[in-house]
């Protein structure tokens, strides 16, 4: 692993930083990505933790990003106990798999201790955020908001940076509003999307399934995708309710 720095994020950077977390997380876990676009809207959110907001250089290029931002847990009395969470963090492609990300991630959680924050809850793969000391949240007693309570989700992780912060209580995590962006405002997200270089979307190994928003069919290949007036795929919809850039009349059963 060649030599790197670690610093805080500046404005200069954004743009660039921007670009990579799209880079990063593209056709990763659905086709194409929404992760720059919550980077680009959390840096004025109130819950972003800019003291927590690095980039990671090596030769002067940035080829790592990670981002903080304050959640909370609830309790079902209706106690409301402060939480933080992590993410996106990001490591080009060119530069994955050497070892950068769990150095960038390391460096942050000692500052996120250094700060006095006391348990950090997110969606990850538990594979590589377990070398870093995360468990599945269940675990350590925290839910997760979408799933029955006794689901492990092994998806939903958590470690407690302060010993004993919980209390040794059941709690439930919800994802700040800040992480839904893109769903608040697909047309911000359509016309932010639009300034980048075109990419194709796919549907890949291991991406979470899509839905589609007529139907609720789930959508796992770029074959059960409708199509747009030009032919191109549409990640929207199915091909049964979407089809050559306009919905499928549903077929009556009545004779």
């Amino acid at each position: 692993m060649r030599e790197y720095t670690i610093r805080l994020e500046e404005p200069a950077d954004w743009q660039e930083v921007e670009n990579l977390t799209r880079e990063a997380f593209w056709n990763v876990y659905r086709p194409g990505c929404l992760e720059h676009f919550v980077l680009n809207r959390y840096r004025s959110n109130p819950d972003f933790i800019p003291e927590l907001d690095f980039v990671m250089e090596v030769e002067g290029r940035i080829i790592g990003h990670v981002m903080y931002s304050r959640a909370e847990l609830n309790s079902d009395g209706g106690d409301v106990l402060p939480a933080w969470t992590l993410g996106p963090i990001s490591i080009h492609p060119d530069w994955k798999r050497k070892g950068y990300g769990l150095a960038l991630l390391e460096f942050s959680l000692a500052k996120a201790r250094d700060m006095g924050i006391g348990v950090l809850c997110f969606e990850g793969n538990i594979d590589f955020y377990g070398k870093a000391g995360f468990v599945l949240a269940s675990s350590l007693g925290i839910h997760y908001h979408a799933e029955p309570k006794d689901d492990p989700v092994p998806y939903f992780l958590a470690q407690e940076l302060v010993p004993g912060y919980l209390g040794g209580r059941e709690w439930t995590y919800c994802p700040p509003k800040g992480y839904f962006a893109a769903d608040d405002d697909p047309e911000g997200f359509e016309r932010y999307e639009a300034a980048f270089p075109a990419k194709e979307k796919h549907f890949v190994e291991g991406q979470l399934p899509q839905f589609c928003q007529s139907c609720g069919m789930p959508m796992t290949s770029d074959d059960l995708c409708g199509t747009n007036a030009d032919g191109s795929i549409n990640f929207d919809y199915c091909k049964y309710c979407h089809k050559d850039g306009e919905f499928v009349d549903k077929v009556s059963m009545k004779k």
